[in-house]
């Protein structure tokens, strides 16, 4: 009969993750009583961007220290820059190899409905998830301008998208001259341009912002199978940046099987279709067509 105390010796350590509203975490160290989770000066807990080739921007070390209670302790400031991606969470401690971490509790009622205030620093969104295989693992945003989608309305053959612009100086201008693009993710020269509206209304601070995207004139070209259109905002600036509409501010590390919309059918040159708004792996907004 197996040891339950040898099971529990043997089992990765767990980390408890805290967000706040600015887009930080703060890790604990759950199995801080374990052998060999006693800190010390070279304690770290480790962060290694998935697919990265080694080097500084597929790391990042952040210091392990004990709290009051005896915890293990890291903090990721929002201010810490984490390229996108998902980054795998390891602990190290002195030249013993690194070991991967398991989640414990996450604490995320912070990310909920989350609004960033006015800046125009890149926006830091971190989730902490756990993995198929048991690991803790994060999904890492950074993004200026951001466009986060909100409200989507699939109906009378089209597709209705609010949503609100985050980290330009004066959300209000930017938008004044702004379009929405439907980018044909397989030949970047065809796109579908559209007209933006803004809220104006009492106590909106210029920064929301509407259009309706007639989901046939994506059609028109189809040939059959699947094709994808990634959807952006476009300033009038051509020196300006564009910002990709994606839907981030909140605790849904991965939404496409998540949040479905109904497909519409289409008018099509090559049979019938069906076109409908999806969200990509990377939380983007995009609409998929597709044979009906």
């Amino acid at each position: 009969m197996s040891d339950p105390s040898m099971a529990a010796e043997f089992a990765p350590p767990r980390a408890d993750c805290v967000a706040d509203s600015a887009g930080g975490l703060t890790f604990q160290i759950a199995d801080w009583g374990r052998p060999g989770l006693d800190g010390g000066p070279d304690a770290a807990l480790v962060l290694v961007r998935r697919g990265a080739d080694p080097g500084p921007e597929g790391e990042v070390r952040l210091p392990l220290a004990p709290t009051e209670d005896g915890r293990l302790q890291a903090a990721l400031p929002s201010t810490v820059p984490l390229r996108e991606g998902r980054w795998e969470v390891h602990m190290a401690r002195g030249e013993a190899e690194t070991q991967r971490l398991a989640p414990g509790l996450n604490d995320l009622r912070s990310l909920v409905d989350r609004k960033p205030g006015p800046s125009t620093s890149p926006l830091a969104v971190r989730i902490p998830y756990p993995t198929k295989h048991g690991n803790l693992s994060l999904r890492s945003w950074r993004r200026a301008p951001h466009a986060e989608a909100g409200e989507l309305r699939v109906e009378g053959g089209g597709l209705a998208v609010r949503g609100r612009l985050y980290r330009v100086e004066h959300p209000a201008e930017w938008l004044a001259g702004a379009v929405a693009e439907a980018r044909f993710r397989s030949e970047p020269s065809r796109v579908w341009t559209g007209r933006l509206e803004i809220d104006g209304g009492s106590g909106a601070d210029g920064s929301e912002f509407s259009f309706a995207l007639p989901l046939a004139e994506l059609a028109d070209g189809w040939k059959g199978g699947e094709e994808a259109w990634d959807l952006w905002l476009r300033p009038a600036d051509p020196d300006a940046a564009p910002a990709r509409l994606a839907r981030i501010l909140d605790d849904v590390p991965d939404k496409k099987e998540i949040f479905t919309y109904p497909a519409q059918p289409v008018a099509a040159p090559h049979g019938a279709a069906k076109a409908g708004p999806y969200y990509t792996v990377n939380n983007d907004l995009a609409v998929r067509v597709e044979s009906a």
